[in-house]
């Protein structure tokens, strides 16, 4: 994932901003929810190629170790290109039953539409989608970076026409986006349809850090520098999910990337390590050889 690379990572200030002050009164909403704690951490993609050194030798069938060692996957490739159903009905029997699959919406609708008249192509994702059954975490939608807010409109249509039993995500990025009347408005139209607001830390776009949740649920995309600095980001973001649980939050999906994304992996065990020792939780520790016995 290069979006937000930058050549002088060391010069970066990583500090996790403030929350705003909306993700606070949010989150009192769901304080009193009596519900197990829901994390689900992983990558962008379980190709051996990128995440290099992870698998053992001899590994055969890719997704199935990786689905082994986490309980998730962030699901880049249907940005692509939709898969067919029987393509992801294979992807789910391989997985075990408590794996989530986190798929992001083909560029055609975000990218080449721009969201207009995609009411059939998105019915038909979904559809496709479906298919993963009680595997289906929650589908996202990744605008153009110059998809600016002179198109709320059309945000506000596709969330409205967006089948409401299927949770979603989306994040923005253009700046425009995270100021002033505009941000605002956006976020009434997450919270209005109950769909979350993806937060993304990468070195280059700390403007993306808008640390404001739209509901209870968290969407955090990580991108790791490839520098040692990227695991102490990763105890920051521990401390700051543990205030958000305190204040009422009810689930937590955290995906890590990386610019050389072998280190993907790494980077996600540091973080399931010291998640669950700070919650009390029991997630898979990726490469853990106990994770084989599940």
């Amino acid at each position: 994932m290069k979006f937000g690379a930058v050549d002088n990572p060391e010069a970066i200030d990583f500090t996790l901003p403030a929350d705003h002050p909306d993700t606070k009164r949010v989150l009192s909403e769901y304080k009193s929810v009596d519900a197990p704690f829901e994390v689900f951490v992983g990558c962008a993609k379980w190709n051996k190629t990128d995440l290099k050194g992870f698998y053992p030798k001899g590994t055969k069938d890719e997704l199935a170790y990786y689905s082994q060692q986490f309980n998730s996957i962030e699901l880049n490739s249907t940005h692509y290109g939709v898969p067919k159903n029987e393509q992801v009905v294979i992807w789910k029997e391989k997985t075990p039953a408590d794996f989530k699959f986190f798929p992001k919406i083909p560029q055609t609708i975000s990218h080449f539409k721009r969201l207009i008249e995609v009411k059939t192509e998105v019915d038909n994702f979904v559809a496709t989608m479906s298919h993963l059954d009680e595997k289906l975490g929650m589908i996202f939608l990744q605008v153009h970076d110059n998809f600016q807010p002179k198109d709320m409109s059309r945000v506000e249509r596709f969330v409205s026409e967006f089948p409401k039993d299927v949770p979603l995500a989306i994040e923005v990025r253009n700046k425009t986006w995270f100021e002033g009347k505009a941000a605002d408005e956006f976020y009434k139209i997450l919270q209005s349809y109950h769909v979350s607001n993806i937060i993304v830390d990468t070195a280059g776009r700390r403007d993306m850090l808008h640390m404001r949740l739209s509901s209870e649920e968290a969407f955090v995309r990580f991108v790791g520098a490839n520098v040692a600095s990227d695991y102490t980001r990763l105890d920051d973001w521990v401390d700051r999910i543990a205030d958000w649980k305190e204040q009422g939050l009810q689930k937590l999906y955290f995906f890590v990337h990386q610019n050389i994304e072998e280190a993907s992996p790494l980077l996600s065990a540091h973080f399931v390590k010291k998640i669950n020792e700070r919650l009390g939780l029991t997630l898979r520790i990726p490469n853990d050889p106990s994770n084989l016995l599940h």
